[in-house]
Parts: structure tokens; sequence; C-alpha cells
């Protein structure tokens, strides 16, 4: 059984081992593995304002009091989205049926309707889960920039840093769409961080269902991963050698996969379990992830009850 709750001590030590991510002033000719900067970014808040540990710890021993007593919303979340683009090129100024389509694919995502969900292995097709939470696109921003690329220090954010702010961040989900540099294809702010910072932000190239120029970056599984932090779940692999996600039904794996990994890929961990490598949570390739578990539904729906980080989501 996987542990659910981090002292504050536990959380300080995993996030000070995360190198502070600069902002990129050069993007990468050619992105070979995903790569996600909500831990580093964690990292860097947490060391900005110390209040934070202490926040989320409160946040983390809600959700396994939440989960324990069963008061859990179970698809009654409509999130209402907010999408930011921000850009200097045409490409980067991504199409309004571009921004429609990653809502269709984290509708499909977060619903089991995904096209790729019956390839579920047999062993894990009894954890395999149907999260129950709805996306509805409520507003397109768009701004130009002369910015060739954002970094990781959220300035896409913020107005008076050339960005854009977040718009009702307590009740809409923000994402911006811009070039984030350095290989990073996008991050998330973990629940319990300033609102005036809230949301996930998803590189334009890696944005929807973005055609063979992202590949194989380009069935919108970007924007899936990381919502899934902005809701509260970890890597599958908890950020460490065999480390711990806080969910209690998703195999522990070693360290972050790449690829499409072959079915069944053993970990080396305690007791060789077979990992996981199609969730969400991992860092395989789009088109080699389609499910998230029954635990991490529980997890995320733990944050939208009453009294939960995100209770305004709620019904």
């Amino acid at each position: 059984m996987k542990n659910f709750f981090l002292p504050v001590a536990a959380l300080l030590m995993l996030f000070s081992c995360q190198n502070d991510t600069a902002e990129t002033t050069s993007e990468a000719s050619a992105v070979s593995q995903r790569g996600c900067a909500t831990q580093e970014v964690l990292a860097a808040q947490m060391k900005a304002d110390p209040s934070l540990a202490l926040r989320m710890n409160k946040i983390e021993a809600f959700t396994e009091k939440a989960m324990l007593a069963g008061r859990l919303v179970n698809g009654k979340v409509e999130i209402p989205v907010v999408v930011n683009v921000l850009y200097r090129t045409a490409a980067e100024n991504i199409t309004d049926a571009q921004i429609q389509s990653q809502i269709d694919v984290l509708n499909e995502d977060f619903n089991a309707t995904n096209s790729d969900f019956s390839s579920t292995p047999a062993l894990f097709s009894g954890v395999a889960a149907n999260v129950g939470i709805t996306f509805v696109l409520e507003t397109i921003n768009r701004k130009s920039t002369t910015k060739t690329s954002w970094g990781t220090r959220d300035a896409m954010k913020k107005t008076k840093q050339g960005g854009l702010d977040p718009t009702s961040p307590t009740t809409s989900l923000n994402i911006w769409a811009c070039t984030i540099g350095g290989g990073i294809l996008g991050y998330a702010q973990f629940p319990g961080g300033s609102t005036a910072t809230d949301g996930v932000v998803v590189d334009s190239k890696y944005f929807g269902l973005s055609g063979s120029g992202a590949y194989p970056y380009n069935l919108g599984r970007t924007a899936t991963h990381e919502v899934g932090h902005w809701m509260n779940l970890r890597h599958i692999w908890g950020d460490a050698t065999c480390g711990s996600d806080l969910v209690s039904d998703t195999p522990t794996h070693n360290t972050a996969n790449y690829g499409v990994p072959a079915y069944p890929h053993y970990s080396t961990c305690s007791g060789t379990p077979v990992e996981m490598t199609m969730n969400y949570m991992d860092y395989t390739d789009d088109r080699g992830m389609y499910m998230f578990s029954n635990g991490q539904k529980s997890r995320m729906a733990a944050i939208f009850v009453a009294g939960g980080a995100r209770a305004g989501f709620g019904v």
C-alpha cells in the first residue's frame, strides 16, 4: 500500500532536489522525449513561498479523508475552460478548431471515450477509470507578442510581463497556449498555489490535434497530463526512483517511461510489478498513454468536494 500523506519535511526534500527552470530564450530544434516542468515549477514556488508546503499538506490530508469517507463528487463537475493564446507567428496563433480539438480530447480522455481506451491490458482493466469530469470551452483570448519563448517562470500568465492574466481562476481552468522553449511540452500548477498563476501551460505546437509536425505529441495528451497535475495527480513514478504517486492502485515505477514501451514492462522495484506505462501520468508518447486509474479518479474528485482545494468547480 502506498503512503497517502507526506509530512512537510518530506515535501520540501522531494522538491528541493528539483532544479529551478530558467526562462528559455531559444527553442530546441526537436523534442525527442516528453518534458513536463510541473515539478520544477513547484520547487521554485516552494522556494519563494515556504507556506505553500503547509497548504499542500493540508490539501493532502483533506484528500485522504475525503477518499476514505467516500465524499466524492463522482462525475458532477463541469470545468469551464479559458484558453489564452500568445503568438508571435501565424503558426503559434492556433485556430479555434485546433483549440476545440483539445477540449474534445480532454472530454474523451477524462470520460474513457477515447478510442484507445479499449487497448487497456487485462491486468489493468479492473482499475481503468471513467473519471467523469467534463470540459466546456468558455472563452478564447488572443494576444500578439514579440517573445520567441516564455520559459517556465509564469510570465505568460502576467499581463504586466507581456502575457495574459488568468480569467476567474477559482471557477475556470485557464490554459495558456504559447511557445515555452527548452524542450518543455507543458506544465501545470498544483492545487494550493496562487490564484494569480493558477492553470496549465501547453506549448502551442502540442496543443490539441496538432498534426504530423508535432508527432509523437500530436494527439492532445500533453494537456491531459498537465490537467491531471492541476487536479492533484503526481507523476506515476513519484518523481523519485521507485517513488510514490500517492495512489494505491498504480504500480510502483522505476522512473519515467518514454516512447511506447512494449507490454509487459516490468519494474525492478520491490515485487517487480508490471508498470502502467499507458497511464496519462507517465512520460510516454501520446499514442502510448490512454488511461487513468480508479485511485487517480478518487484523488482528482476529492479536490472538488465542499472544503476541497477546487470546490468552486464542484456541485
